[in-house]
């Protein structure tokens, strides 16, 4: 008792000390009202306890210990599996256990895309097989496989620029890494590029910065009017020694089997748990991640940690009998991975109480040490929220930066709807993405501990505030960048 106490002196010594040096440095760019600093600053007896309950208290460990469990007992939890929707139950009824409010599964039409076995073999000029992962969405070859001869390319220039040499091949992209977001590219369209110059199927270098002969699988889409080839991805050893063979003139050649078949749309859920608020109960803070993975790993990362963040920071403020003036609401969305399915329903189907949001809040790219939370919202929004900041020094210097990472609340966000996503010293995301790597051996318990008090105390102060955020922002509204 005697080190809480001295903990929690200590904690308000910094506060105050945080708060003066950020009155001076704010002065210039936030213009809130001495009423509302007073009020937010009114919150950090109320933060201290999540933060010393979730770091030293009862609830220390227990996202980790939880995910784990969840985890074990699940495995990767693909869209139209039952195994996901095993998991979904799971889910629902320790909810009700916990006595969280409102707990329901919401029906959504999901795809059902089966891999089947697969199997990639290097013929010429030595035999030696190529591990790969298919990626969502692709067809299957037939049952002998497709045996060709492969054209090695580093870009979508190059492929164009050898166009002659493309039909009746299998083409091997092996583009280099330079962000997810711009090399995500050659896996999402590289198959209807390669077949629109004839190629027999693709096999694409997996989009890391890093590998230990770790295949990354994900999703792809055909073009209209284009034959539908069969497309997978391979190791970057793999890639790199196919490059080199090419690159001295060698003939390659490989053999393509591929089980892959897409089956009629079946149905999943989202997940919904709420606490209810206190006096208005309509409007609402959402806090969420995506309850299914891909079918390789076990989904610890990508995306159970930020689900289950999520279901803490409710759990975790229920356990502390918490509860704010306006509903917070935990939201585990169903497949994600096959198209943000899950959300985009959901946000469609409740557009009517778009104007009753506060805040909405994701975590999917991975629940590492955190910097603090991205954001997307207007100059009002970001002032509360650095203020808010300064509630979370125990944790340390913890920031802001914009816009935020959300893919599932990316059409609120979209709409108007200020939200944000954790910020993470997350380097490595793309070591472990989509991977049979994505195991628990993948995450931190204080990093969870952390990830989990930082949604619980936000999304509590930003659910109990006296003022409605306000919506309707353009990008000229969002102000800030991490230097």
């Amino acid at each position: 008792m005697w080190c809480i106490k001295k903990f929690i002196f200590v904690w308000l010594l910094c506060f105050r000390s945080l708060i003066m040096s950020s009155d001076i440095k704010s002065e210039q760019t936030c213009h809130l009202s001495n009423t509302l600093i007073e009020e937010i600053d009114s919150y950090a007896p109320i933060v201290q306890r999540i933060i010393n309950e979730t770091i030293q208290g009862s609830f220390k460990g227990n996202t980790w210990q939880d995910l784990a469990i969840f985890v074990d007992k699940f495995g990767p939890r693909f869209t139209g599996t039952q195994v996901l929707e095993d998991a979904i139950d799971y889910v629902l009824n320790k909810s009700i256990s916990f006595g969280l409010e409102n707990v329901h599964g919401e029906p959504v039409t999901v795809p059902r895309w089966v891999r089947g076995s697969e199997s990639a073999t290097l013929l010429q000029p030595r035999h030696k097989d190529l591990a790969l992962l298919g990626l969502g969405y692709s067809v299957g070859t037939p049952e002998e496989g497709i045996t060709a001869n492969a054209v090695v390319v580093n870009s979508f220039k190059e492929l164009k620029k050898r166009a002659k040499e493309i039909p009746g091949k299998i083409v091997v992209y092996n583009e280099k890494f330079i962000s997810y977001g711009e090399t995500v590219e050659y896996r999402s369209s590289g198959a209807t590029r390669a077949a629109e110059l004839g190629a027999m199927a693709v096999l694409i270098r997996s989009v890391t910065p890093f590998s230990l002969y770790t295949p990354h699988t994900g999703m792809m889409s055909y073009g209209e009017n284009v034959t539908k080839i069969p497309a997978a991805c391979i190791t970057i050893e793999d890639a790199t020694l196919l490059q080199r063979m090419s690159d001295r003139g060698e003939t390659i050649v490989i053999n393509l089997k591929m089980q892959a078949r897409r089956y009629p749309d079946t149905q999943s859920r989202n997940v919904i748990a709420d606490i209810t608020g206190s006096s208005i109960p309509e409007k609402t803070v959402v806090v969420s991640g995506h309850i299914d993975s891909w079918d390789v790993g076990q989904g610890a990362m990508d995306d159970g940690a930020g689900s289950f963040v999520s279901w803490n920071a409710l759990k975790l403020l229920k356990h502390l009998g918490i509860r704010a003036r306006r509903t917070i609401r935990m939201i585990m969305w169903t497949s994600e991975e096959l198209g943000i399915i899950g959300a985009n329903y959901y946000i469609q189907n409740h557009t009517l109480e778009n104007k009753n949001l506060q805040f909405v809040m994701e975590s999917d790219t991975g629940t590492f040490i955190p910097q603090g939370l991205k954001f997307s919202g207007n100059k009002l929004v970001e002032c509360i929220l650095q203020r808010i900041m300064l509630l979370l020094a125990p944790l340390g210097n913890m920031k802001l930066d914009s816009p935020c990472d959300g893919p599932d609340i990316e059409s609120w966000i979209n709409a108007g709807i200020p939200g944000g996503s954790l910020w993470t010293r997350d380097e490595k995301y793309f070591y472990y993405h989509h991977t049979n790597a994505d195991t628990m051996l993948a995450e931190n318990p204080k990093a969870l501990d952390m990830n989990t008090a930082i949604f619980a105390a936000v999304s509590f102060v930003l659910a109990d505030i006296s003022v409605d955020l306000p919506h309707n922002y353009t990008s000229e509204n969002v102000f800030i960048k991490s230097p």
